[in-house]
């Protein structure tokens, strides 16, 4: 059913949460393709490709709703006096059996029905007079989130770009735990946050970004520092180690010393084999009960993780290409396949337990170390079609639909990201069990979560494959749910939670977060007076509720923004859709307001760009850009295969064409201390931003044009800094300075 949508469509569409139009502006609705409607209701389900199926859909949807007594899963906020509204429509008379995660069993037959119930995930059975019987999932969650303990200021990086000279040719946990134990003993930093370390899909090449992942349940054991494995030093064959340790040096010099790229998958080639040797050792009686307890904490996800691992080395990462019986993880050609790779099975699940452990120490130390919040990992949308979670989990992910984003201001032609989107309704059924057990498993050793497109929470949008992203349509979440899960997940670790909400955002999403407790995502260079004139926000109309940032990881570094080097890079590799002469008259604008209201407010001398280019009065607001809602997420669009040293980008990318480097740091450190002056809780300074580095670790729209996720941390010249230096770098200290006052919470 292609053609003209019917009243009945769009009665279907909307029982089944699949929008017919959507509103990306106030005063705009836009259609969205029939298409897109059927193929959407077809990958939860129901057939609606002609009238006749429409209509048996329409009613059967319409009958099960008007005879079921309770959803599928039903949400109780602590803090709220009453019964949940799913609890009241009950008819008179209507008796209800609730047992709780502990196994206790209650049965109460009038309201308050949920009065006393602990926070957790219990089951409720209700059974009416008529005989009627109904069994859903009961989430009690705390009101809110946990708050941040205090005000504080982290760093951000992208792990696999902090080398020292210790790793193994990209930034593992050893640096991790080392960076954050400098920072939060000698800089007075509250947090650390890094990229997605999610499990990554195997092979090579592999997909360098981190936000496409294999898994988001298990985290990826190129991370690990393998020194710090305690069988490492157990391990019989010294000889090949020492080999390996060589080998692994000269591909850490090739990085920091010779301008290379990071080359993930030669340094996973070298962990490997020297994980194979170090895992040959037994494990004495302590070590073997802690992993016996980790894996039974897993159980089966644990299990099917390792298994599609051994299973890709057979057969080649895509598993929708295995053989026939293996395609299926609950087959009986699973599980013989199972048994006899069971060695290799028992290896992908020690590098799983392993680097949680160094995840968990990593968090350790920063604690340790004085810092409130600690380490803060990054929650990637979603995983690979082709990768670990999609194929022990294709109940619960919609065939044949692919997450991404409608056009907009910015990006006409929508964006694909490639990556299938869950089934709200098979979430609900099994009461949200991998959205629990994913966040369990990250809070295991994350201080704080960020979330990435955080209004995924809320709807997705959803392409069918073989179709572009215009034609694609918004599907709705159960977000309360969503929520709940998350607050009662966050809580019990005593996690908070950063929601990255830049982009699109439907009216109310962000209000909503705020009142469940989770912080947003401000970004300098957005913040704008969106509904006056445009001008950059002055610091006190700031949200408090947020982590405020000069910059992301897909954006430019800060001196990059004020010199306008990030216009010179997209000019040569040409990105541009405008004359360059536009794109830098806008930059410089953009630029010289921002630093005219530093100056304003006494935060940097009047040197550098506001000095050479005139009067900032002259220019007037830059309205060209737009507000901050009609630009999409950009995570995970560039990727590299196979790419060599990028010619005409300089050693690893470009070189300050900008002011003297005095005004340059003067600026950067005034820009970071505006952030100070917002009432942002939390505030993040992006970690190369204290060498001079140029270049954005993803630059979004590139594909072979641009090193996306492969560039090392690196000074304005663009040599690589490794941790060593950083931590020593004056520049970096002096603008760590500039949160001197927050140092100690």
């Amino acid at each position: 059913m292609t053609g003209t949508r019917t009243d009945e469509l769009a009665r279907l569409a909307e029982l089944h949460g699949v929008a017919v139009s959507y509103r990306p502006a106030p005063d705009r609705t836009v259609t969205v393709p029939t298409s897109a409607v059927v193929a959407a209701l077809h990958a939860l389900g129901v057939d609606a490709t002609t009238p006749e199926a429409v209509r048996a859909a329409l009613a059967d949807r319409e009958r099960a709703l008007d005879e079921r007594l309770l959803p599928p899963t039903v949400v109780h906020w602590a803090g709220d006096t009453h019964d949940p509204a799913a609890l009241t429509a009950l008819p008179p008379g209507t008796r209800v059996r609730i047992e709780t995660e502990e196994g206790e069993e209650s049965y109460r037959a009038s309201a308050p029905l949920v009065a006393g119930l602990p926070p957790g995930v219990h089951r409720v059975t209700a059974t009416a007079p008529d005989g009627r019987t109904a069994r859903a999932h009961l989430v009690v969650a705390p009101d809110r989130l946990p708050a941040p303990p205090g005000r504080s200021y982290g760093l951000l990086v992208q792990l696999y770009s902090l080398l020292s000279r210790r790793s193994w040719g990209m930034g593992d946990l050893g640096d991790l735990a080392e960076l954050a134990g400098w920072a939060g003993r000698v800089a007075g930093a509250g947090f650390v946050q890094v990229n997605p370390l999610h499990s990554a899909v195997p092979g090579a090449p592999t997909d360098p970004s981190p936000y496409r992942p294999s898994s988001r349940r298990f985290p990826d054991p190129v991370h690990l520092r393998v020194e710090d494995v305690p069988e490492y030093a157990y391990a019989e064959d010294r000889e090949r180690l020492a080999g390996l340790l060589e080998r692994a040096a000269r591909l850490r010099a090739a990085v920091l010393d010779r301008g290379a790229l990071i080359d993930r998958d030669a340094v996973w080639e070298l962990k490997r084999e020297a994980l194979e040797t170090v895992l040959a050792v037994p494990l004495g009686p302590g070590r073997r009960a802690a992993y016996d307890a980790f894996r039974a904490a897993h159980g089966q996800a644990l299990d099917d993780h390792a298994t599609y691992y051994a299973l890709a080395e057979s057969h080649g990462p895509d598993w929708t290409t295995w053989p026939d019986g293996l395609r299926d993880p609950r087959s009986a050609a699973t599980a013989r396949a199972r048994a006899e790779l069971a060695d290799r099975v028992a290896f992908h699940t020690r590098l799983a337990w392993l680097t949680d452990g160094q995840l968990r120490a990593a968090q350790r130390t920063a604690r340790e170390a004085g810092m409130p919040v600690g380490i803060v990992h990054d929650l990637a949308v979603g995983v690979h079609p082709e990768g670990a979670d999609s194929w022990a989990q294709q109940d619960v992910f919609a065939a044949g639909m692919s997450v991404g984003a409608p056009p907009d201001a910015f990006n006409a032609r929508g964006q694909d990201w490639g990556l299938p989107p869950w089934r709200p309704d098979r979430l609900a059924a099994c009461g949200y069990a991998p959205f629990r057990d994913l966040l369990r498993a990250l809070f295991g050793y994350a201080g704080a979560l960020r979330i990435d497109h955080v209004m995924g929470l809320f709807r997705l949008w959803w392409i069918p494959q073989g179709s572009p992203p215009t034609e694609g349509t918004y599907v709705h979440y159960d977000a309360e749910a969503m929520l709940a899960v998350l607050a009662l997940e966050a809580g019990r670790a005593g996690s908070v939670v950063i929601g990255e909400d830049l982009g699109t955002v439907a009216p109310g999403v962000r209000e909503t977060l705020q009142r469940r407790g989770v912080l947003g995502t401000s970004v300098l260079w957005f913040e704008r007076d969106w509904t006056g004139d445009g001008r950059p926000l002055p610091p006190e109309r700031w949200r408090a509720d947020c982590l405020a940032t000069a910059t992301t990881h897909d954006l430019p570094p800060t001196a990059a923004r004020l010199t306008g080097d990030h216009v010179e890079l997209r000019d040569r590799l040409g990105l541009l859709t405008r004359p360059a002469a536009e794109e830098r008259a806008e930059a410089v604008a953009d630029a010289a307001e921002w630093l005219a209201l530093l100056g304003s407010l006494g935060l940097v001398d009047s040197v550098g760009l506001v000095d050479s280019i005139g009067p900032v009065d002259s220019i007037g607001p830059v309205d060209s850009i737009g507000p901050v809602d009609s630009i999409g997420p950009v995570d995970g669009l560039g990727q590299v295969d196979g790419l060599g040293p990028v010619g005409g980008l300089g050693p690893v990318g470009g070189t300050a064409t900008g002011p003297p480097g005095a005004d340059e740091e003067a600026e950067v450190r005034a820009v970071h201390r505006f952030l100070l002056r917002t009432p942002a809780r939390l505030i993040g300074v992006w970690l190369p931003d204290g060498v001079g580095d140029r270049r954005p670790q993803n630059l979004p729209g590139t594909c072979a044009e641009y090193p996306n996720w492969r560039l090392p941390i690196a000074d304005r010249e663009g040599r690589a800094v490794p941790l060593e230096e950083l931590t020593a770098a004056p520049r970096l200290r002096a603008l760590l300075e500039v949160f001197a006052q927050l140092r100690g919470g």
